[in-house]
C-alpha cells in the first residue's frame, strides 16, 4: 500500500512552501493544497494520512475544511495552525476534532515531531519491527491481550515505539474495523483536556456555540489512546476513574449520560508506581488502567532490533535511488552506540546520513559519529545526545558552506554535489542564516522564507 501523505493547506505561499521543503527534508511524502476547497479535491485523488491547515483561509477556512474532514473522512487526523495564539481558538479546533493544533510561529522541529506521531511513519508504521528474542515476546503477548477487552498500559522510554504497539494492540483486536483515537495528555492544557476527552454541550461556557463530542465518543465501539497518562491532573484523573467505573460519560454542560463501548490503553515514560507513592497519580486509577502492564525495552536492551530497523529506515527514506547498503564497519557501529534517543535518535541519524551520503554503500564514516568519544565512551554509560546532534549539524552546516565556495555560489550545482534536492538546500540555508552561519556570497541578515511565514 502506498504510504500515506500529509496534506498541508496554507493560502500564503512562502509558508506553504517552507512547510513542505521542512517534511521533504524529514523524506515524508508530502501534497499541498491552497485553500479548503482544493483540499477536500486532494482528499478525494490522494492516499492522505494525515491534514495540517492554517485557520483563516478563503474561500474556505481551517474550521469549515476540518468540519468536511470529520464528515467524510471520519478517521483522518486533522491539525490547525493559527497565528492568534490565544485558548479560545485551540479549544474551538480541538472541540471540532482536531488532532492538535500549532500556534504560529512554531519550529520546525515541533512540526516534524508532531507530523511523525501522527502520521506513524517514524519506524515500524502499522507493526513493531522485531528480531531480537525480547521484542518478539512483546508482539507475541500484544497479541494475546488484545484479543481481550483488558485496559493496557504501555511504559518505556521516549522514543522507543509506545504508541507502535498500543496500534500493534488496536489493529489485532475485534475492534480493528473500529476508530484508533489517540490524544495527548501532556500537549493540552489543564483547562482544556476534560472538554476535549468527553465534550460539551452548547452554552456549557464561553464560546461553547454548538455541542461537541469528546474523546470517548469520537472512540465508540473502538480504541482510545491516553498518550502520556502521567501528567493528567489529579482533579481530572477523579473524573477519567468515573468513566472507567461507569462506562458512560456526561458532556460538561450535559444532563444526561452517555453509554460508551471503549477500549481504553495507556502509555507513559513515568514510573507510575512511583508516582502513586508520591500523591501524583491516584492509586485506584493505577489499578483501573494498569489490568495488563506491558513494557517496551529501550533500543539498547534489544540490540537485534537495531539493524533490521536501521535497514527498514533505509529503504523508506532512499527513495527512487539506487540500493543502499550497510557496510559491516557501519553495522558495528551502529550495534555498539547505547541509543539514548532509543528508535527516534537511530531514525534522525540514519536520515541525515542518506542526505549527505555519495553513493549507495553507507560506510561507519558516513554516520557521523565523533570517533574520539565513540571509542571511549563505557557501555555503561549514556553519551550526550544533545552534543552528538549539535556536532552532526555543525558538520552538515560546513559541508554546505564548503560546497557553495566550491561551486562559486551555484545552488543547482551545490544541490548536485551533496545529493540533494535544489528544495531541500533552501531549507538548510534558511536554518543555517537562522542560526548565524555566514553563507559565502551572501550579505543578508539571517531571515528567510520559513521566518517571514510564520510570523504571518
Amino acid at each position: 500500500m502506498t504510504e500515506p501523505a500529509v496534506l498541508i493547506v496554507e493560502d500564503d505561499a512562502h509558508l506553504r512552501e517552507a512547510l513542505f521543503d521542512t517534511l521533504a527534508n524529514e523524506s515524508l511524502p508530502v501534497l499541498t493544497a491552497d485553500n479548503g476547497v482544493s483540499a477536500l479535491e486532494v482528499l478525494d485523488r490522494q492516499h492522505v494520512g494525515l491534514v495540517i491547515s492554517d485557520l483563516q483561509m478563503q474561500p474556505m477556512d481551517g474550521a469549515t475544511l476540518l468540519r468536511e474532514i470529520r464528515v467524510q473522512h471520519p478517521a483522518l487526523p486533522a491539525v490547525l495552525m493559527t497565528a492568534h495564539g490565544s485558548i479560545e481558538n485551540a479549544v474551538d479546533a480541538m472541540q471540532n476534532g482536531a488532532a492538535d493544533y500549532l500556534v504560529k510561529p512554531f519550529e520546525a522541529d515541533q512540526l516534524v515531531r508532531l507530523v511523525s506521531k501522527y502520521l506513524r511513519t517514524a519506524v515500524a508504521g502499522d507493526e513493531p519491527i522485531a528480531a531480537d528474542p525480547k521484542t518478539l515476546e512483546l508482539m507475541r503477548i500484544a497479541q494475546r491481550v488484545a484479543a481481550t477487552e483488558a485496559t493496557v498500559t504501555i511504559s518505556g522510554e521516549s522514543g522507543c515505539g509506545k504508541e507502535v504497539f498500543a496500534r500493534y494492540i488496536h489493529t489485532n483486536s475485534p475492534r480493528k474495523e473500529r476508530p484508533f483515537v489517540a490524544i495527548n495528555c501532556a500537549a493540552i492544557p489543564e483547562n482544556m483536556l476534560e472538554a476535549v476527552l468527553f465534550g460539551y454541550e452548547k452554552g456549557a461556557f464561553t464560546g461553547a456555540s454548538a455541542a461537541h463530542a469528546g474523546k470517548f465518543e469520537q472512540a465508540q465501539h473502538g480504541s482510545l489512546l491516553l498518550d502520556e497518562i502521567s501528567e493528567m491532573d489529579l482533579a481530572l484523573q477523579a473524573k477519567l476513574l468515573r468513566v472507567l467505573q461507569e462506562k458512560e460519560i456526561e458532556r460538561i454542560g450535559g444532563r444526561k449520560t452517555l453509554p460508551l463501548d471503549v477500549r481504553v490503553l495507556a502509555t507513559t515514560n513515568r514510573d507510575l508506581r512511583r508516582h502513586v507513592a508520591d500523591g501524583r497519580f491516584r492509586e485506584d486509577l493505577f489499578y483501573r488502567l494498569n489490568v495488563f502492564p506491558l513494557h517496551v525495552p529501550a533500543l539498547r536492551e534489544r540490540p537485534d532490533d537495531i539493524l533490521p530497523l536501521a535497514e527498514f529506515i533505509i529503504r523508506r527514506h532512499e527513495g527512487d535511488a539506487s540500493v543502499i547498503t550497510l557496510t559491516e564497519n557501519a553495522k558495528q557501529m551502529l550495534c555498539a552506540h547505547s541509543w539514548p534517543g532509543n528508535v527516534r535518535e537511530l531514525e534522525n541519524l540514519l536520515q541525515r546520513s542518506l542526505i549527505l551520503l555519495s553513493g549507495n554503500r553507507l560506510r561507519a564514516t558516513d554516520l557521523s559519529f565523533d570517533d574520539a568519544s565513540f571509542a571511549s565512551a563505557d557501555a555503561n554509560q549514556v553519551p550526550d545526545c544533545s552534543q552528538l546532534q549539535t556536532g552532526l549539524k555543525n558538520r552538515e552546516f560546513q559541508l554546505i558552506v564548503d560546497a557553495l565556495s566550491s561551486h562559486s555560489g551555484n545552488r543547482s550545482a551545490v544541490a548536485a554535489a551533496l545529493g540533494i534536492s535544489t528544495r531541500t538546500l533552501r531549507y538548510k540555508l534558511a536554518r543555517m542564516r537562522a542560526e548565524g552561519v555566514a553563507i559565502p556570497g551572501e550579505k543578508i541578515a539571517a531571515s528567510d522564507h520559513i521566518e517571514q511565514g510564520d510570523s504571518a
